[in-house]
């Protein structure tokens, strides 16, 4: 925590970048980051307001930078809301066990020593009684034996015992008064708290009609003025809340409690936002088809291509085959050519050869 608390101090004299090198770049700070304390950014840290009094809550956590305040200050008010909401969150948590303090007090005042203190009153009147008596006893006991001591000649113990004695005597007056008074006390005791009242701000026990000048040091405490605060700070930032959440809704065209003008200005922002979004959605849209499209016209080529491709094949195939019979049928002819000289040949000679005979 101290290592925090330094840190926290030298970040406030020289500020946030002191460890940054010259030519390093500046981390730019950002409010939503976690380090920071929300309840410091929206108003105020409660951590702060009781420091050193009976509602003390320790120190925050957190860190507090009045640049990073700044910063939230500026951004948008929808932005903020979720802040501000774990602000009125956490001041209300407070305040509500405040007045549950304040019931009690009230209850307390109420009840005050009508039921409880009558029924401890003779028990203790009875112990006191015999306190007395014992009390009684010792002196009676002192009293014979400084005589004695006195008749011996030993006057310093003498001296010591009727001291002594004296005390004791006193201690029994005392006693016999709050027997007696016993009553009496009690009921004074309920008239002041008749006349104590309870700070309906922070719960403190006032008494009715008490100095001006403890009044005034009461109202200026840290405690009063704590919890004041915290109940200004809750009404303000619900008013805060409210505005933006009515905004919001102004915006979305409910109407809200904004002027027609402002309904108007921010329909018609807000179409333009919608065209906008429209058209990009729209060119989204036909980029999409587009990309639809062109890979369907690719995929269609590609089918092409190997319907060609195949086509292609088939022809040489057909190709192939035809050549084949081609092939064939003109080695068929030729065989068929030989084979029909071969038999003119032989015809004509065997033809020749009959006819010389």
């Amino acid at each position: 925590m101290a290592v925090l608390a330094a840190a926290q101090l030298l970040d406030e004299l020289m500020g946030r970048n002191r460890n940054v090198a010259p030519n390093e770049k500046k981390r730019e700070p950002n409010w939503e980051d976690p380090e920071y304390c929300p309840y410091f950014l929206v108003k105020f840290c409660p951590h702060d307001l009781f420091i050193n009094t009976r509602a003390d809550l320790g120190v925050c956590p957190k860190v507090h930078d009045e640049e990073v305040r700044k910063l939230f200050e500026q951004s948008k008010p929808h932005r903020k809301l979720h802040y501000q909401e774990e602000f009125i969150r956490f001041c209300n948590s407070m305040v509500s066990d405040v007045q549950r303090k304040i019931q009690k007090g009230k209850n307390r005042l109420a009840l005050s020593g009508k039921l409880d203190t009558p029924s401890l009153l003779p028990t203790q009147t009875h112990k006191n009684k015999e306190q007395i008596d014992l009390l009684n006893e010792r002196i009676n006991g002192l009293e014979a034996e400084a005589e004695k001591a006195g008749t011996e000649g030993n006057v310093e113990q003498a001296q010591g015992l009727m001291k002594l004695c004296d005390q004791l005597k006193d201690e029994r007056e005392a006693l016999k008064k709050h027997v007696e008074g016993g009553h009496w006390s009690i009921e004074l005791a309920q008239a002041q708290e008749k006349q104590m009242e309870i700070c309906e701000v922070c719960g403190a026990f006032l008494i009715v009609g008490d100095a001006q000048q403890r009044i005034d040091d009461h109202l200026s405490g840290k405690q009063h003025l704590g919890f004041s605060k915290l109940k200004a700070a809750i009404a303000e930032v619900m008013d805060q809340i409210h505005e933006t959440k009515q905004d919001r809704r102004a915006s979305r065209g409910s109407g809200g409690l904004a002027s027609g003008d402002e309904i108007l200005r921010e329909r018609e922002r807000r179409r333009e936002r919608n065209r906008s979004r429209d058209r990009s959605r729209s060119e989204h849209r036909l980029d999409r088809e587009d990309r639809k499209h062109s890979e369907s016209r690719e995929r269609e080529k590609e089918r092409e291509k190997e319907k060609e491709r195949e086509r292609e094949k088939e022809r040489e195939r057909e190709k192939l085959r035809r050549d084949k019979e081609r092939n064939d049928r003109k080695d068929r002819e030729k065989k068929h050519r030989s084979d029909r000289d071969h038999d003119r040949k032989h015809h004509h000679h065997h033809h020749h050869h009959h006819h010389r005979r």
